[in-house]
């Protein structure tokens, strides 16, 4: 009596860990994209607070004090020039937008239960696109 041979097992697929010269060949979907910026967005806003805090402070305590803020952005300030400020502020203005638009996507997605492959790609475009196009127009009036 002939016996057949035992099938042989399938090989498992090993996953390791990416190594930092990989990170740059290792395409994220669009939703990890959006998590890391979350994250980047909130630390700028963070570390950045100071600067707000100044900007705040030199806006509204006093006229002369408010000359100070508007001349800050165009002949600079200490050792900062006019546009490097601004970009700054841009930074800012990017920062706020895309934490406040992911906060709401992810609000949004615990709210409905909107927990799927399709709606976290769709809504994570969303708020790479409306994030960016926001700041492209409030930076065209910060600049111009």
């Amino acid at each position: 009596m002939a016996t057949t041979p035992a099938p042989t097992p399938r090989q498992r697929p090993v996953y390791r860990n990416i190594h930092i010269s990989q990170i740059v060949s290792y395409r994220l979907p669009p939703a990890g994209i959006v998590s890391i910026l979350h994250r980047v967005s909130g630390v700028l806003m963070f570390l950045l607070l100071p600067f707000v805090i100044w900007l705040f402070d030199k806006s509204l305590t006093s006229e002369f004090s408010y000359e100070q803020f508007t001349s800050a952005f165009v002949a600079g300030l200490w050792i900062f020039p006019g546009w490097f400020l601004k970009l700054v502020v841009l930074g800012l203005i990017w920062a706020y937008l895309h934490h406040f638009i992911a906060g709401l996507r992810h609000l949004w997605m615990d709210a409905t239960h909107a927990v799927t492959k399709e709606f976290g790609h769709s809504s994570a475009i969303v708020t790479l696109a409306l994030s960016v196009l926001l700041t492209l127009v409030l930076g065209y009036k910060l600049f111009f």
